[in-house]
């Protein structure tokens, strides 16, 4: 018995395990070097396992990284590798057919483990919180390579093993199959077709076919199953083989000129290359099709011959060759001998050769043309070509060979598509693929039943918008507009179908308005004919599409046709009417529209939909509403009257839809903010502190933060000095402030307008403030206002200096957006009044204010530069600003007094003599 306690082996120090781990990897790596299968997979797969080392060095180096949790992190990194190791050891040195037959399931393998070792990087990385960024960079880069790690099988065994296994099940296959497929396996995997060298991996096969299977991999049953199949075959049994692998004979295929030699030596010859092509192998077979095609070529080699020989069938089979030359080869003999008769077509056709011909449109340049040839030639048949369109995927790629850079393999392409274009089902996968032109062609000409069934077939199309515009352009809305205007109903419904999924794109909506449908559609929105009701929808949706178009504001009675239709239309039907309105109505362009239809009553038309039970009606009718009451100063308060006011401001109180609520408050907003009545209705609904509370938990949503700003704006009017304070107490100030920074374009005008009209009492303020602080003591102040010279805050005074307001104001100029502008200039104008524009401008000097005003001058609108002018006008009385900034803008005022807006030419010339440039007793003036 051994005396003491046993002593623990010290775990091994983190430079070690480093170290191990570096030199694990690496051996994989030249395992993989010389991998007997697949070694371009396991090239990449090596790759991917060198991005690890650089990451392992740089931990080596870091001492501060030696913690639990990276270390088992990188057990599990080991435990990967280990494995990773097996699989490459296995692909090395195993059974060559064992590895063949389960190529795929190592692929997969090799894929989940470079998945798993990219999982172990990111659990080094969640350890790894105090490295550089450099390092987390580089762990976080390897491992989402290694989580999107892709591998692609150079060939694809499954269909292959399944076709086989089928085969063997039902008997169909013969000793001359068995030998086919040996062949062509030994060929996958460079082993000679030398009878001791095939059964050599016949029996390295026998003992992998009771190994555990893997997920993926050939069931043990199967594969003794095709072992015995394969042991069929004569050519494990001929010991006179050569070393080429084919019967030793003398004969060649040269030509002599002797006649009688020449024929002798051609019948030889000809036997000895139908045997090569029959076995296929790859040392001879590039010679034998070359000769065979000079043969062919030359007419030495007669149509019976060919049919006795089965050639065509078996040079079909040798498409599936892994070598390039091989494939174009055989296209290119398989093109001269179906162009001879249709029996040879239907030959090539008959033996399932199809598929192999189109999976050659998927390989290089040279073999794609020789690929759209061969079955440009095959298409004379008619049988075949319906074959042709029936091949998975042939259409496809065939319509991709439109885009090769080869004229010749074009205009082959162009042949053959026009050549299946003649089977309706063809032109449809031919849309499918994005080539639209046969289907066009098909409305414009073909039967009444082809032409709904292309428009039909428009209408249940996913269509990306480049997929309509081509539509469009190869002429599609024509015949469809035409099928719906003579057509029966069911033409009428598919071609309406057609046009919705169209009409999205405003290209096809243009061409739409162009073609006049809107008058059509329209009567047949007015139709009570009961068979035409199921039209109504999508009718009702073209128009709610193309009306999205400036061309439909041309004429004004399409707007009263839709709104006298609302009320006698279903909720459908009124859904797209309303986006049709609204479409209209909200167009820039559009006052003069607007104005009419208030004038034919659409406000009192619209009251209804306000409670109506459908959202999607509901927020159609506020939306409308909304624009409607753009620029309507005076219809708006005469006809909306304080009962529908409050139930638009309970909508936007309580409802649960987010664009109702919207709808409702810029329709509030809307009302003119001298409509004290209307203001009154709003603060007795508790509106204000709403809205404070909206755009504090809103944010995300912009357009419900501009509305609730912009209605904001009417709580802060400037003769209303309770309500601006009860708004300041709420805390508007500092939340007009920050929407000054992170708001849209749109709130950070309404904004700033609020904080102007805010600023417009804060002299008043202060000063009454700071009265009252007089006759309590000095020691009670605050500090002096820099700019209102009494005490100021932000909810006492209203100040903008106290809220930090002018350096965001600034910024709101620099920006590239100009629409809030005039409302900034406005905000910033607050500060320069008679008793406080030294102190303003200096106080926007400090915010590097000027400039930006300066720029104004160059790119904001004429309004923007009215008030920068203004603003300027009273910055260059100062001495200090004249030298800083007046030398570099002395041109910009001379332009503007030549040639800027008399509005500005008095204000521009007494900047001018602020800068000596002009007398102050100039005409100017």
């Amino acid at each position: 018995m051994i005396q003491g306690k046993l002593e623990v082996a010290p775990s091994p120090s983190f430079t070690d395990v480093l170290s191990r781990l570096i030199e694990l990897i690496d051996e994989i790596a030249l395992v993989t070097e010389d991998s007997v299968i697949g070694p371009k997979i396991l090239s990449d797969f090596a790759a991917y396992l060198k991005k690890i080392i650089p990451i392992l060095v740089e931990l080596k180096d870091d001492k501060e990284m030696d913690t639990q949790p990276i270390r088992k992190a990188l057990e599990s990194l080991e435990k990967d590798l280990k494995k990773a190791q097996g699989l490459a050891i296995l692909c090395k040195s195993g059974s060559r057919f064992y590895l063949w037959f389960n190529f795929s399931a190592i692929v997969n393998q090799l894929k989940d483990l470079t998945h798993d070792l990219g999982r172990c990087l990111s659990l080094i990385l969640m350890a790894s919180l105090d490295v550089s960024n450099e390092i987390k960079n580089k762990i976080g880069n390897s491992h989402k390579e290694m989580l999107n790690a892709k591998f692609n099988q150079l060939f694809d065994d499954k269909e292959f093993i399944e076709e086989m296994i089928e085969g063997i099940k039902s008997g169909r296959f013969n000793k001359i199959d068995a030998e086919e497929f040996l062949v062509t396996i030994a060929q996958d995997v460079d082993v000679l077709p030398e009878p001791a060298m095939l059964r050599q991996e016949i029996e390295n096969l026998k003992k992998n076919a009771d190994a555990p299977v893997h997920k993926g991999q050939i069931e043990a049953m199967d594969l003794r199953r095709i072992i015995e199949f394969l042991e069929q075959a004569d050519l494990l049994k001929d010991k006179n083989f050569n070393s080429l692998g084919s019967p030793d004979r003398n004969s060649t295929v040269s030509l002599h000129s002797s006649d009688g030699l020449q024929e002798k030596k051609f019948h030889g010859g000809l036997d000895e290359i139908f045997l090569i092509i029959r076995d296929g192998r790859n040392e001879d077979l590039s010679l034998a099709l070359s000769e065979l095609h000079k043969l062919i070529e030359g007419s030495l080699l007669d149509e019976e011959r060919v049919r006795v020989e089965d050639l065509i069938p078996i040079l079909a089979k040798r498409l599936s060759s892994k070598k390039q030359d091989i494939r174009k080869m055989i296209l290119v003999i398989l093109r001269i001998l179906v162009s001879k008769n249709d029996d040879n077509k239907e030959r090539l056709a008959d033996d399932g050769a199809l598929t192999l011909v189109v999976r050659s449109l998927t390989r290089d340049a040279e073999e794609r043309r020789e690929a759209v040839g061969l079955l440009l030639e095959l298409s004379d048949v008619s049988r075949v070509r319906q074959r042709i369109g029936r091949v998975q995927g042939c259409i496809l790629l065939v319509v991709a060979m439109l885009n090769s850079d080869d004229p010749c393999a074009v205009l082959d392409t162009k042949r053959l598509l026009d050549i299946l274009s003649s089977n309706t089902q063809h032109v449809l996968h031919m849309a499918e693929a994005n080539y639209f032109k046969p289907l066009v062609q098909c409305l414009r000409e073909g039967s009444d039943m082809n032409r709904v069934l292309m428009a039909t077939a428009i209408s249940r199309m996913e269509l990306t918008n480049q997929s309509k515009a081509a539509l469009g352009e190869e002429g599609s809305i024509e015949p469809l507009v035409k099928l719906f205007i003579s057509g029966k109903l069911e033409a009428k419904l598919a071609a309406l179908g057609a046009l919705q999924n169209l009409s999205t794109l405003t290209s096809n909506a243009r061409r739409l308005i162009d073609s006049a449908i809107v008058g059509p559609i329209l009567q047949l929105l007015f139709s009570v004919t009961s068979v035409l009701m199921t039209l109504r929808e999508p009718a009702a949706a073209i128009l709610a599409n193309i009306s999205e178009s400036e061309q439909v504001l041309t004429n004004h009675h399409v707007t009263e046709q839709i709104l006298s239709l609302l009320s006698l239309s279903s909720p459908t039907v009124q859904y797209h009417l309303f986006r049709a309105l609204t479409n209209i109505t909200s167009h820039p362009s559009a006052s003069k529209l607007r104005s009419k239809m208030r004038e034919n009553g659409a406000l009192q038309l619209l009251m209804p939909f306000l409670t109506a039970s459908d959202t999607k009606i509901k927020t159609g009718g506020l939306n409308l509403l909304y624009f409607l009451s753009l620029d309507s100063a005076e219809e708006l308060n005469n006809q909306l009257g304080e009962g529908n006011l409050k139930t638009i401001v309970n909508i936007a109180l309580v409802s649960g839809c987010v664009d109702e609520k919207a709808a409702a408050l810029g329709i509030v907003s809307n009302i003119p903010i001298t409509d004290r009545k209307a203001t009154d209705v709003l603060v007795k609904a508790h509106l204000l502190p709403y809205m404070i509370t909206l755009i504090k938990t809103e944010s995300m949503n912009t357009l419900l933060v501009e509305r609730a700003v912009s209605t904001l704006v009417r709580f802060t009017v400037p003769w209303d000095k309770k309500l601006q304070r009860e708004a300041a107490k709420l805390g508007a100030i500092p939340l007009l402030v920050k929407v000054l920074s992170s708001g849209s374009c749109v709130a950070k005008a309404r904004a700033a307008t609020a904080l102007a009209q805010l600023s417009q009492n804060s002299l008043s303020l202060s000063n009454s403030k700071a009265n009252m602080w007089s006759c309590i003591g000095s020691s009670s102040i605050e500090r002096e206002c820099k700019v209102h010279g009494g005490t100021c805050s932000v909810k006492g005074s209203l100040c903008l200096i106290k809220a930090g307001a002018i350096p965001l104001l600034v910024r709101v100029l620099e920006g590239r957006e100009r629409e809030a502008d005039e409302a900034v200039l406005g905000a910033l104008s607050t500060l320069l009044q008679d008793k406080t524009w030294e102190k303003g401008c200096q106080t926007i000097a400090e915010a590097s204010g000027v400039q930006p005003i300066i720029e104004i001058l160059r790119v904001g609108s004429l309004k923007a530069q009215e008030k920068a002018v203004w603003i300027l006008e009273r910055i260059f009385r100062i001495e200090e600003y004249r030298v800083e900034y007046g030398d570099p803008v002395q041109v910009l005022f001379i332009d503007l007094a030549q040639k800027g807006d008399p509005a500005m030419k008095s204000l521009t010339a007494k900047i001018l003599a602020h800068l000596e440039l002009l007398q102050n007793q100039s005409s100017y003036f």
